[in-house]
């Protein structure tokens, strides 16, 4: 096995406000890492910027050994990374089927058939479905339906920003049954979530995320067996960047 994503010393900031601080990790093929902390850490951030929605001011992200620096966000898809977004985007308008095949765009051949039966199998709701209309769905089946759009992508590396956000114990059980089962399969997973310990359940890795900086680092049962230090970082939220985001807020609404 081989590192697949390589982040290194990246610094974020929406406007003036400093939300990624030097933070660096990798991710080796096959693995599953997790990015932990509290609401305004910067998880999603780091996921979005990794993606090429933001870009970082210094540093450098590496995934299968190349540079992200200057790659457009559709094209770092066509390279294999997949992003499974915070609150799902799926399209509500267009079938279940209809949305799989969306994220089947960068393949070329005749696989996508083969490729949704393997859907099918991994999320048997999503058979029994794929004629209705995704925004009729409920949380749980909208999630399962983004992270098998993702995967019609064949990624080398599948991130997840928040999968059990908004979704009842029963569900989030599930999701991440899910997630094991992808693990098992081979699939390397980013994971970031405020549910430490269900994420750390499932994690060869942590990374515990606080106002911006890597905080802690460790296996995945190594940081559950300190449950004190996570459950501090990760239910509170990050105030320093909390103030600053409603200080930015306050300023444009006056505009």
């Amino acid at each position: 096995m081989g590192t697949i994503l390589k982040v290194d010393d990246i610094n974020v900031y929406y406007g003036s406000i400093h939300a990624i601080k030097g933070i660096s990790f990798e991710v080796e093929e096959g693995e599953v890492v997790t990015l932990i902390g509290a609401n305004g850490a910067g998880k999603s951030t780091t996921l979005n910027t990794i993606s090429g929605l933001l870009r970082s001011k210094t540093g450098s992200i590496e995934f299968m050994g190349q540079s992200l620096a200057k790659v457009p966000s559709h094209k770092i898809v066509e390279r294999g990374l997949a992003l499974v977004p915070e609150g799902r985007r799926i399209f509500l308008q267009m079938t279940v089927q209809e949305n799989l095949e969306m994220g089947a765009f960068t393949q070329k051949g005749g696989e996508t058939q083969q490729d949704l039966e393997k859907i099918y199998a991994l999320f048997p709701r999503l058979k029994e479905r794929l004629k209705q209309m995704a925004g009729t769905l409920s949380g749980g089946e909208q999630q399962m339906l983004a992270m098998g759009r993702a995967l019609m992508s064949h990624p080398k590396l599948l991130m997840l920003d928040e999968p059990s956000m908004g979704l009842a114990p029963i569900l989030v059980e599930q999701i991440f049954e899910i997630i094991q089962n992808l693990h098992k399969a081979g699939t390397t997973i980013l994971l970031v979530e405020q549910n430490a310990q269900a994420a750390l359940s499932v994690a060869d890795r942590g990374y515990v995320l606080e106002t911006g900086k890597i905080v802690t680092t460790g296996t995945g049962t190594e940081l559950l067996a300190s449950p004190a230090g996570v459950k501090r970082l990760t239910n509170r939220p990050n105030s320093e960047n909390f103030r600053a985001f409603s200080m930015m807020v306050v300023r444009w609404s006056t505009l």
